[in-house]
């Protein structure tokens, strides 16, 4: 499957950066609730996300493809 890139340099860039603050944030947030000694439940879920969108945010990004874009959505950025 090839990813036709379907957002300019600003989409990229926004996409970069919201990607890099998400990954923080669930860093932070795992990091809370390792320290807080919360079980491995459910909870778990909301960092775990947090780390997996922030990622895939970076791989739109990097690529130039945006999964929103591709399905016929318009995006502002």
């Amino acid at each position: 499957m090839a990813f036709e890139c379907n957002i300019d340099a600003r989409g990229q860039a926004y996409r970069l950066r919201l990607g890099f603050k998400l990954v923080i944030v669930g860093l932070v947030l795992s990091a809370a609730l390792f320290l807080a000694d919360v079980g491995w439940g459910l909870l778990w879920l909301i960092p775990g996300g947090a780390v997996a969108g922030g990622a895939f945010a970076m791989f739109e990004g990097r690529t130039g493809w945006c999964v929103a874009r591709a399905m016929g959505f318009r995006t502002p950025i």
